[in-house]
């Protein structure tokens, strides 16, 4: 009461400068989060279905549609980077990866990008496989496909104390399986395909026919190729400059056979090409691309056809993630009994290092993969123990060496001539 009235009084006390600051500490400041919403003002993680967080460096991840090769590169492919899938010899196995990425973005509501020189992306789409799923993974398809965004204006009321705390966003239902497994032997049911959001960019539809067989049909294809990108990317809302779009998707892009004569290019065809640094420069903006905006890209190239091998290393050095299929069909291995249980070897030749210095290497180097009926799998090389009487040994006649020197005594250590066989 004293130092109320001292307050009322004009009187500037040291009681009264306490209780102001006080109850000014208590009214007026009122701690607000970030504009990603997260109590305490702290960095929040999106939620978005078919993603996590890595457990290393908190980086979002997508599958890339096998378990066995999100393993390998350190839980899955992070949101932002580039995936380059070196092709085998005759193209059998690579675009099974190119189309296990498609199909798991579909799965999980993803919006894809494709770009091909060779098929129409259409087609691509209608030959991707069907995923394998329980009851419990159709009911989650279900869910994340017929997932609609909150309405605006709700009709339920609630307290008027809790109108003022910072709502929650509510994402899509994401699934509890992150990466799921497809039988190659069927085809994606169509509702799926007609339910999903796709781009595609063919190549011949997109070059004037006039311009085939020029100098500048290389520059305008990889150009047209980016401009589609920008332009999905920013209408779309996939750059995150619309704080509107309350529901976050990731895109998917993917290019197959990148790199080859069907693109325009002749870094198959001759070793010192002249356009060489036209592909080096379309990655390079692409990954510009890419680290702005919620998207993941894979892309396939043909790396045993490329002359001149320094260009090979430094798109290389452009990707963020090198994956290399080397298959055994024309080889010698193919008819070698000591790997008649696999296809081909895959090589891990990049993995990204992403807000750390390390990267999440396997310890495992030695990688095969083969292809059963239903399923695409890679697993450790176990090659078979070696039985054949190759050790060279002393002839059945003859005693052992141990017994005879057991039988001469300690004279016969000293000759030197035989020693112990244990």
């Amino acid at each position: 009461m004293a130092a109320a009235a001292t307050c009322g009084a004009g009187t500037l006390s040291s009681e009264c400068v306490a209780s102001q600051a006080g109850q000014s500490r208590t009214s007026s400041f009122q701690r607000r989060g970030k504009a990603s919403g997260a109590p305490g003002g702290g960095p929040r993680l999106l939620s978005i279905a078919g993603t996590r967080p890595s457990v290393r460096n908190g980086q979002l991840l997508v599958s890339t549609g096998l378990p066995a090769l999100d393993q390998l590169l350190g839980g899955g492919l992070a949101v932002g980077t580039l995936l380059l899938i070196e092709e085998d010899k005759y193209n059998i196995y690579s675009p099974l990866l190119f189309k296990y990425f498609l199909a798991e973005g579909i799965v999980n509501g993803h919006t894809l990008l494709v770009a091909s020189a060779k098929e129409n992306p259409a087609k691509i789409l209608q030959e991707l496989p069907a995923p394998l799923l329980d009851d419990n993974g159709k009911k989650e398809l279900e869910d994340v496909h017929s997932a609609k965004p909150p309405e605006a204006d709700a009709n339920m009321k609630i307290a008027w104390r809790y109108q003022l705390q910072p709502k929650m966003e509510v994402g899509p239902v994401s699934s509890s399986r992150f990466g799921h497994y497809y039988d190659v032997s069927k085809r994606i049911p169509q509702e799926l395909l007609e339910s999903s959001n796709w781009h595609g960019f063919f190549l011949p539809e997109h070059t004037p026919p006039g311009l085939k067989g020029e100098p500048c049909f290389l520059s305008c294809g990889y150009m047209k190729l980016l401009q589609f990108f920008q332009n999905i990317i920013y209408t779309e809302g996939f750059d995150g400059a619309n704080p509107q779009k309350k529901q976050k998707n990731i895109l998917r892009i993917g290019i197959q056979n990148l790199g080859s004569p069907l693109w325009g290019d002749d870094i198959c065809c001759k070793e010192n090409s002249d356009n060489h640094h036209r592909l080096t420069k379309f990655l390079y903006i692409l990954r510009g691309l890419l680290r702005s905006s919620l998207s993941a890209c894979i892309i396939t190239m043909p790396a045993q056809l490329v002359q001149n091998k320094a260009i090979t290393t430094r798109v290389r050095n452009l990707s963020d993630t090198v994956v290399g299929l080397e298959s055994f069909i024309g080889s010698e291995r193919e008819t070698n009994p000591l790997y008649k249980d696999y296809h081909g070897l895959i090589h891990i030749r990049k993995i990204p290092r992403l807000n750390n210095l390390t990267c999440d290497e396997s310890d495992v180097k030695d990688l095969a993969f083969k292809l059963k009926r239903k399923l695409f799998t890679i697993e450790r090389l176990h090659l078979p123990p070696d039985l054949s009487d190759t050790v060279g040994r002393s002839s059945k006649q003859d005693p052992a060496p141990s017994t005879t020197l057991l039988g001469t005594g300690c004279s016969g250590m000293t000759r030197g001539k035989k020693h112990l066989d244990f």
